[in-house]
């Protein structure tokens, strides 16, 4: 590198420490990502702000699926009921205008029971694998919507209970306003809190997938023998996995509530988990960036194929029943051409490219 091409000696060593900061990169990642929300979220209407905090809640769902499948190699059908668990609880809250706690706390509660909840099931499956852990989340998907029809007068049966979102704090939209010059709706705020949740959520994950702990996962994915050999507990690090990704689902769940603004069973049939399931594989398996391209398919290609079907002279009725399908052609076409996923694919074209140009070096 010449003179001329050579950055500022302070700034080279802040790139370095970055570059050699696990912890650090994900934080400038995460700065990044808030301009680009703050940026989209106004500039679009309030449809689209709504649109996008459902990508919000998905993607927090998604990114903890992909660690509990993508890192640890547990295949789960229930996360859907997972995020009925969080969804609840933050309708129960949010029964009155003003709950007994803040809106930070209800989404920490929502979390909490999910997590503990996840934790009694992750010990419940812990000496299961394969098939059989599936075949267990399976029955908590089936079983969990049924609760709120058996206690009908707390949950509010297939009527499903009504979530009164708070008013927008006073100095966030002043906060807003500032930066922005723009004022704050219900919808925008709604998706302020949903992608300052995945940003969160986010960094947490990486951060512990980069750790020892995502190394212990992926050891127990590739080779349980040998993980075992090597003295890993393998039901402890199932059990761990399985609790951070039902910690993540009961937050989407309460995202979710607020963003829908009713809480009831059929928003929480086996079609969620498998939508979940969906994202995770179209995306790539064990990638977060995967996990996010994934909730983005799922919420904007319906949209895209009923305009379509529309413009292609199709009742809406019939435009809407496309979606199904692309969704099912979309999904054989990523297994055939990119079997690792949107991301793993590029990822490894790249690196055949790199390697292929070093041996040409």
């Amino acid at each position: 590198m010449t003179s001329a091409t050579r950055l500022p000696a302070p700034l080279a060593r802040a790139t370095a420490r970055i570059g050699s900061s696990t912890l650090l990169r994900h934080l400038v990642f995460a700065l990044l990502g808030l301009v680009i929300v703050i940026l989209v979220l106004e500039n679009t209407s309030q449809f689209r702000n709504a649109q996008f905090a459902s990508m919000a809640y998905l993607g927090i769902a998604a990114g903890g699926l992909t660690v509990l499948t993508g890192l640890n190699g547990q295949l789960s059908l229930g996360h859907g009921a997972l995020m009925a668990i969080g969804a609840y609880t933050t309708a129960l809250f949010y029964q009155t205008p003003e709950p007994p706690l803040p809106m930070i706390g209800v989404l920490l509660a929502a979390t909490v029971v999910t997590l503990v909840v996840g934790a009694v099931v992750g010990i419940a499956a812990a000496r299961l694998h394969g098939p059989y852990i599936a075949g267990a989340t399976l029955a908590l998907a089936i079983a969990v919507p049924g609760i709120a029809l058996f206690f009908n007068n707390t949950l509010g049966g297939e009527q499903g209970l009504n979530v009164l979102v708070p008013d927008i704090p006073e100095w966030f939209a002043d906060a807003v306003f500032f930066i922005t010059a723009n004022e704050v709706s219900t919808s925008k705020y709604i998706g302020y809190i949903g992608w300052f949740c995945l940003i969160v959520t986010f960094v947490l994950l990486a951060n512990l997938s980069r750790s020892r702990v995502g190394r212990i996962w992926r050891a127990v994915r590739d080779d349980e023998v040998a993980a075992e050999i090597a003295g890993i507990n393998l039901g402890r690090a199932r059990v761990l996995a399985f609790v951070v990704s039902a910690a993540a689902a009961g937050l989407a769940g309460a995202v979710m509530a607020m963003a829908v603004r009713i809480t009831a069973p059929t928003g929480f049939t086996l079609t969620l988990s498998l939508t979940l399931l969906t994202a995770v594989v179209l995306g790539g398996l064990g990638s977060l960036l995967g996990a996010l391209i994934g909730a983005a398919l799922l919420t904007f290609l319906p949209q895209v194929v009923t305009g379509v079907g529309r413009d292609a002279g199709l009742s809406d009725l019939q435009a809407a029943e496309l979606s199904p399908l692309v969704y099912g052609l979309t999904m054989v076409l990523v297994i055939l051409l990119a079997p690792a996923g949107i991301v793993g694919s590029i990822r490894g074209a790249w690196r055949r490219r790199k390697e292929s140009a070093g041996s040409l070096g």
